[in-house]
């Protein structure tokens, strides 16, 4: 039975649907099928079986367009923009055609801000092969392109007009892409579902070997959170700030490190344990809640030993991020309630002493 989320409001509400196999002919057929073009945009590193099986549920549309991007973080970058474009253009794609992501979150993005530019916007379907795009990038609407200043910053606010998320993908899901994406599914543990921490710290051996039916529930799970929030401040004015747990530090290690040698769902992960020391360090939680945090990190394999990290080398993109506002750098910290809250009312010491 396919477990069916709204996301959003109005005229930008749209539905997640989560299943064994959530990408069938008829959902397809039922949003496509008044479109005269598609264009689907993959990376390398998708497996052709899963190509082959979306053609084929696709056959009903007979100008249907692949484009494959390499894959990696590498390509979210102008030139890969410029070069969907272009073809948009080539192939005279208008307001009534359509683009699917079928992907991770470099797709996805990259997908969401084509289809939010091109033509002033395109509709777009996203279709999630990794657990960290099913889980987050997918749902909310954020779409972005890295520069060399940092990460995502330049983007658009896009929503898609629905996320199908087939848990299938994640069976052949490399284990290193598994982890960046259970990263990003604690975060939301973190950050006020308890009933997600439960389910993590109960069954953190299922999830390591990948039993479907619990990965289907904490993916419900972790998208109910955001839809929540997301649904309230579509455009992060607001509460939407505290997704962004762990990803002030997470960015910054990304672009210290080039995009190069560590996932984003790693990235975030050690970022969660600084955010939770200054959290520590400027009395929000006691030192038994920091344990609790770095524990069940360990439980589920993940890194958590950050000391290569040092804090005068990450403070250059941490001036980039874009949560600086009036020249101040804004954190998500948690409290002692497991509530996250966005402030910049933080000692520079309990930072530096993070990384100490």
């Amino acid at each position: 039975m396919a477990k069916i989320i709204k996301v959003g409001k109005k005229n930008s509400q749209y539905e997640v649907v989560i299943a064994r196999n959530a990408v069938t002919k008829t959902r397809l057929s039922k949003h496509l099928k008044s479109k005269n073009k598609i264009l689907v945009i993959t990376d390398s590193g998708i497996p052709s079986k899963y190509i082959r099986e979306l053609k084929n549920l696709l056959s009903f549309n007979k100008q249907l367009y692949f484009h494959e991007i390499p894959c990696g973080e590498k390509s979210k970058s102008f030139s890969t923009f410029i070069k969907i474009q272009e073809k948009l253009a080539d192939l005279k794609f208008d307001r009534s055609d359509s683009m699917i992501a079928f992907g991770g979150g470099v797709v996805g993005d990259m997908t969401g801000f084509c289809a939010a530019t091109y033509l002033r916007g395109i509709d777009f379907i996203q279709i999630p092969t990794t657990l960290l795009a099913q889980v987050d990038s997918s749902v909310g609407g954020k779409t972005a392109i890295n520069i060399k200043q940092g990460k995502n910053l330049v983007g658009a606010f896009n929503n898609p007009s629905l996320v199908l998320i087939s848990s299938k993908f994640l069976e052949t899901l490399p284990e290193i892409e598994y982890k960046s994406g259970l990263g990003e599914v604690i975060k939301y543990a973190f950050i006020g579902n308890k009933k997600l921490y439960k389910l993590i710290h109960e069954n953190s051996k299922k999830i390591k070997s990948r039993n479907l039916n619990i990965l289907e529930n904490i993916i419900e799970e972790s998208i109910l959170t955001k839809s929540k929030i997301v649904t309230q401040d579509e455009k992060e004015n607001g509460i939407r700030a505290i997704l962004n747990f762990g990803h002030t530090f997470g960015h910054a290690i990304e672009a210290s490190n080039n995009y190069k040698g560590i996932t984003h769902g790693a990235a975030v992960t050690l970022g969660m344990i600084i955010a939770a020391k200054i959290s520590y360090f400027e009395g929000h939680i006691k030192i038994h809640q920091l344990d609790n945090i770095i524990n069940l990190i360990d439980s589920l394999g993940l890194e958590s030993n950050y000391e290569k990290y040092k804090f005068k080398d990450l403070k250059k993109f941490l001036s980039n991020d874009k949560k600086v506002s009036s020249g101040k750098l804004n954190l998500v910290l948690i409290n002692s309630k497991g509530a996250a809250f966005k402030t910049n009312q933080f000692n520079n010491k309990s930072l530096e002493k993070s990384f100490s």
